[in-house]
């Protein structure tokens, strides 16, 4: 169920549904989902769906990964990125190759640790991981020329927005369980633009750490 033409039928099914950024398709074609993944659920981890991991957390269905990573590379390349929300790696390790670097935060301790060893493992190397809160972001490192937030908020947290370089773009879900929307937010200058991109479903957004 990890062959290539599992896989190949993922990627068909997504461009179906309208993913059309190649370099992004192709990530989804190539990163072994099954890795991360418990193993009995490894026969499942080409299917477009979301999965647990553990935690009270999922890894998010490869069609939602896409979205948000077509999304956040609309305007072109991007340098420095944020990711609120480490999960087990997945949505680090497709999005790895496409940018200069990654600082990814996750405030459960042991979910961050297990990212970090599995993308060493796969020779993943410009992710940076932090055990913090990501309602706070990562202001030490601040500004960032894309932000992606992996799990839903009620409102945008004023953190993130703040630590947007001019002209960066933050994809995020927003809401209340089964009522959220992905968002996209342009930073220009002092004011954001905000573009409502459809409707999905996130863990909430939590504070405080595990």
């Amino acid at each position: 169920m990890t062959s290539a033409r599992t896989r190949e039928r993922l990627v068909r099914r997504l461009q179906e549904q309208g993913i059309s950024n190649l370099a992004v398709l192709d990530r989804i074609r190539n990163v072994p989902r099954h890795l991360f993944v418990d193993e009995a659920l490894s026969s499942r981890a080409y299917e477009d769906t979301a999965l647990p991991i553990g935690h009270g957390q999922t890894i998010s269905q490869p069609y939602v990964v896409a979205r948000m990573t077509e999304v956040l590379l609309a305007d072109g390349p991007l340098g420095k990125v944020l990711e609120v929300g480490t999960g087990c790696g997945y949505q680090s390790a497709v999005l790895a190759p496409l940018v200069t670097s990654i600082y990814t935060v996750e405030r459960i301790e042991p979910l961050a640790e297990r990212a970090r060893a599995l993308l060493r493992s796969l020779q993943i190397r410009n992710v940076r991981f932090s055990h913090t809160d990501g309602c706070e972001g990562l202001p030490r490192f601040q500004p960032f020329d894309g932000i992606l937030v992996t799990a839903a908020p009620q409102e945008i947290p004023e953190a993130l927005l703040s630590q947007l370089a001019d002209k960066g773009r933050l994809v995020i879900p927003v809401g209340p369980g089964g009522r959220q929307q992905l968002l996209v937010v342009t930073r220009k200058g002092n004011s954001f633009e905000r573009k409502t991109i459809e409707p999905v479903s996130f863990v909430p957004l939590l504070e405080g750490l595990r």
